[in-house]
């Protein structure tokens, strides 16, 4: 089973619009994070869950419409910044399919933080707006990092 994590594209400002949808450059990077990934990295997602926020959900259309996806995007409970991230360790848990979460820090940086060391209080990876995260556990229900696509390395 794979899990692709990832954090919205960039946002506008509050300031700028207090919905915060996601800036050109939050757009911009998306796609092209999601180009590559479709033709370059084998990216096969079942399904597709954001947070509802603006932000990630529009994150979640623009990449629903670029990956091979079985599935349309959805919101989903429990990804918001400061959710418990153990509620989405036990659902990945029972989990086959290819799932793809987008969504906020310090969750996403907790979830993978508790997947991979057993504790959430460990930084081990350091998320960036629109890149992808790819944890892949084996038949041992270990899970370890199999790549990380920013675009800053697409630049």
């Amino acid at each position: 089973m794979r899990l692709y994590l990832v954090q919205h594209g960039k946002a506008k400002s509050k300031e700028e619009d207090p919905d915060r949808p996601l800036s050109d450059q939050g757009i911009n990077e998306s796609r092209q994070v999601a180009e590559f990934a479709n033709q370059h990295l084998e990216l096969m997602v079942s399904k597709i869950f954001h947070s509802g926020k603006t932000r990630a959900r529009q994150t979640a259309e623009l990449l629903t419409g670029i990956i091979k996806s079985g599935t349309d995007s959805e919101k989903a409970d429990r990804l918001e910044p400061m959710a418990d991230p153990s509620i989405w360790a036990n659902k990945l848990n029972s989990s086959r399919d290819n799932i793809m979460l987008i969504g906020h820090l310090p969750h996403l940086s907790r979830l993978t933080s508790l997947l991979l060391t057993g504790t959430q209080d460990k930084a081990i990876v350091n998320f960036r707006n629109s890149g992808i995260v790819c944890l892949e556990r084996d038949d041992n229900n270990n899970w370890g990092v199999t790549w990380i696509l920013t675009p800053e390395i697409l630049k």
